[in-house]
């Protein structure tokens, strides 16, 4: 398989060449969305899918998620609920491999009055905010130098992961817990290893080609074919970039997040989306939402060697559309 083949089959498994045909069919075929509140423009769940499907009614995401229940959310990401029995079987799982668990089983055991309380009352007043569950019985009220101080949090999210509490919605931005036996639905049990395999499977699909022992691989399922020259941006947690050494043996193209890089030390700039036309990724550029007077500024553009710079006033448009923006600043 040629390279040029293999990224040709990535951006089509990915559905960035405009054959995206909704957001639960979207999500089906990426697998999960990660959920990330960063958004100087929209968060990654948002850019995500507005790269393959323009702009679209955000509520209606909520809708599948908070209504329907075509979709859930678990561990930072969104699912789609038929594989709620193989995340289910991750919930299950023994936690004693990774430092993190381990920690995550001595908050538990140490802390068991409070998981108590939390648990009753999510039973008695749920759904709840984690502002709305009192902290006072922890057995320490000072900063952990493992868990900080966000301990209410901290014990919600080790109860999700393990399947006991669920996230049931959003208020205000903020997550609403309530038990997961009152949220998810009936399940058949899988096998924790049986569950994985599925799960890689449906990963390597969603990808379409890997790399291993110095040869891509591709999908049985994967398609290849031309790809149309649209032209969008992708957030940084786009899972066609988000391996960031398949990226540069696909495209040879450096890509780096730099929120965490202080200012003076970085390239491009905090934020920064790559830009992909076709079925190449022809530069990035540096999106910010002014929420206060509605402008969407573009800060910088850096197109790749070699590369001729291709008009964005579409892409633009299409994202100052969906995230409501009065202007555009370019």
């Amino acid at each position: 398989m040629s390279l040029a083949q293999a990224r040709r089959i990535a951006v089509r498994a990915q559905a960035l060449d405009g054959s995206a045909e909704g957001i639960l069919d979207t999500v089906r075929r990426l697998g999960s969305l990660q959920i990330d509140p960063i958004a100087t423009v929209a968060t990654p769940q948002q850019l995500v899918l507005w790269s393959r499907l323009g702009p679209y009614d955000l509520a209606e995401l909520d809708r599948l998620l908070w209504k329907e229940r075509k979709l859930f959310e678990w561990g930072a990401f969104i699912w789609p609920i038929e594989d709620f029995p193989l995340i289910r079987a991750r919930m299950r799982r023994r936690r004693t491999k990774y430092t993190w668990e381990r920690r995550g089983n001595e908050l538990l055991r140490t802390n068991g009055r409070f998981k108590r309380y939390v648990l009753r009352e999510l039973e008695k007043h749920g759904p709840l905010l984690s502002r709305e569950l009192e902290a006072d019985l922890m057995v320490s009220r000072e900063p952990h130098e493992w868990w900080g101080s966000r301990k209410v949090t901290l014990m919600l999210e080790i109860l999700q992961g393990r399947g006991v509490v669920a996230v049931v919605g959003r208020r205000g931005g903020q997550r609403l817990w309530d038990l997961a036996e009152r949220w998810y639905p009936e399940a058949e049990t899988v096998p924790l290893a049986e569950a994985e395999r599925l799960l890689a499977e449906k990963r390597f699909r969603a990808l379409g080609v890997r790399y291993e022992k110095g040869n891509w691989q591709v999908h049985p399922a994967a398609q290849d074919g031309p790809v149309p020259r649209r032209t969008t941006f992708l957030s940084p947690f786009d899972r066609l970039i988000h391996d960031r050494a398949r990226t540069e043996l696909l495209w040879n193209f450096h890509y780096r997040l730099e929120m965490y890089v202080p200012k003076a030390k970085r390239q491009y700039g905090y934020y920064v989306l790559p830009i992909l036309r076709g079925d190449r990724l022809i530069g990035r550029i540096d999106p910010v939402l002014d929420r206060k007077t509605g402008v969407l500024r573009v800060q910088g553009v850096w197109w790749e060697p070699g590369v001729k710079p291709v008009p964005l006033q579409k892409p633009l448009r299409s994202l100052g559309s969906f995230v409501g923006a009065a202007s555009i600043e370019h």
